[in-house]
Parts: structure tokens; C-alpha cells; sequence
């Protein structure tokens, strides 16, 4: 077997093992906004592993959908883009449950990091240009059963 054939194989496999499984776990997650509740399908990455992997490799994901990162205590956090095809917008949230930032639009396929600028225990990202779109501010709710516990 060629070592191109190899290599190609070899990436078949990391794609598949870092794409979402068909059967994803999702459960609610709501951002309190000055405008209502607005409420997300969220899956959780709260394991080494998946927080390494988060969003990488996908294509697409819905308006409404996005993943909660439980980095298990309030710390800075340093995010980047590398491997991830979707713009996405970063949400910060502190052991509280309040958004403390909210990077928006980031870069796909960027290895620039972005940091919480100030402790932060989770980080939910969202397709690019949701946070602007119901309003979301830094001081606004998060309401997920594993936030603020």
C-alpha cells in the first residue's frame, strides 16, 4: 500500500472520529436576553477529548444549535479556529452562569487565539451572528442544568 493511500485512510478515519456521531445528544440551553428568553439545542464537550475536538471538521450547523464547553472552573480560557470550517461566535460564560464575553464572527481555520480576557468557566459556541441576533449581552443568564452547578 502507497504511503499516499495510507494517509489519505488515516484522515478518512480522524474525520470520521471527529465528526458528530448521528445520534448527538442534545439537551436545552437558554440565554436570558433584555428581549426574552432565547432558547438553543445544545450538545455538550466537557471531556478532554471533546473539548480539543469541539466544533472541528463540520460543515454546517443550524441557527439554533451550538455546543457548551464545561471547563470544570472559572479560569482564562484560549479558544482557536484551527480545523473548524463555520464562523462562529464565542460566548464566555463565569462560574455564575453570567456572559462575561462574546467574540464574535471568528475567523475559520485560524490558529489566532481568543481568550476570555478574565475567568470564565464555559464557553458556548454558536453559529456566526446569533449573539448579535437575539440580542445577547455580556451581564445576560445562562440557563443550562450543568451552568452555574
Amino acid at each position: 500500500m502507497s504511503l499516499f493511500r495510507i494517509a489519505g485512510l488515516a484522515l478518512v478515519a480522524l474525520l470520521a472520529l471527529a465528526a458528530p456521531a448521528t445520534s448527538v445528544e442534545l439537551s436545552k440551553l437558554t440565554f436570558e436576553t433584555s428581549s426574552g428568553p432565547r432558547v438553543f439545542q445544545i450538545e455538550i464537550a466537557d471531556t478532554a477529548e471533546q473539548r480539543q475536538v469541539g466544533l472541528m471538521y463540520r460543515r454546517s450547523m443550524a441557527d439554533d444549535h451550538g455546543m457548551l464547553f464545561d471547563f470544570g472552573r472559572a479560569e482564562e480560557i484560549s479558544m482557536w479556529m484551527q480545523n473548524t470550517y463555520i464562523s462562529l461566535d464565542m460566548v464566555f460564560v463565569g462560574g455564575d452562569g453570567r456572559v462575561t464575553r462574546i467574540a464574535e464572527k471568528t475567523e475559520p481555520l485560524s490558529t489566532r487565539v481568543i481568550s476570555s480576557g478574565a475567568p470564565a468557566r464555559y464557553v458556548v459556541e454558536l453559529v456566526a451572528g446569533a449573539a448579535r441576533r437575539i440580542g445577547l449581552k455580556p451581564g445576560d443568564k445562562v440557563v443550562h442544568p450543568r451552568v452555574g452547578a
